[in-house]
């Protein structure tokens, strides 16, 4: 599992840092898809400005990938996005290519999750005890500390 780890870290961490880089360095190399909702739905993405943002998110776990350095943070920043990246490939623009990357996608998605699988455990916290010091790492608790 290792070898898929890194395999998996290393090649999604260059395709996002290529993809967000791309953005900035390549003027309308987007790919802008060949139906008209994909098309529409990038085109509003581009007008926002809300894609130059993506771009940059993208850039940012591109590095920390590539580095392996707050990974478990980089998992949970890149999801939302790889949902909208999956949404796009299977439904506003299919096609085979298409369903490739959505699938690479969330296969690397889960092979990066899993290894750091303990880390997201306690954000199924159903009933905790909020922190209220000033301290910035904060007062974890472990779970027979927040028990009544």
């Amino acid at each position: 599992m290792k070898i898929a780890y890194h395999f998996s870290r290393i090649v999604f961490g260059a395709w996002f840092l290529y993809s967000g880089v791309a953005h900035f360095l390549i003027p309308g190399w987007q790919p802008m898809g060949s139906h008209p909702a994909a098309i529409d739905f990038t085109q509003a993405l581009i007008d926002s400005g809300l894609f130059t943002w993506i771009k940059l998110i993208e850039v940012v776990l591109g590095a920390t990938m590539l580095a392996n350095r707050f990974m478990p943070l980089t998992i949970v920043a890149m999801t939302p996005i790889n949902i909208v990246i999956c949404h796009w490939n299977f439904v506003l623009d299919p096609g085979v290519v298409e369903y490739t990357f959505g699938i690479l996608t969330i296969l690397f998605n889960a092979v990066l999750a899993w290894m750091w699988r303990g880390y997201f455990w306690q954000l199924f916290t159903f009933k905790g005890q909020a922190d209220y010091s000033l301290s910035p790492g904060g007062n974890l608790r472990t779970q027979s500390e927040t028990v009544h």
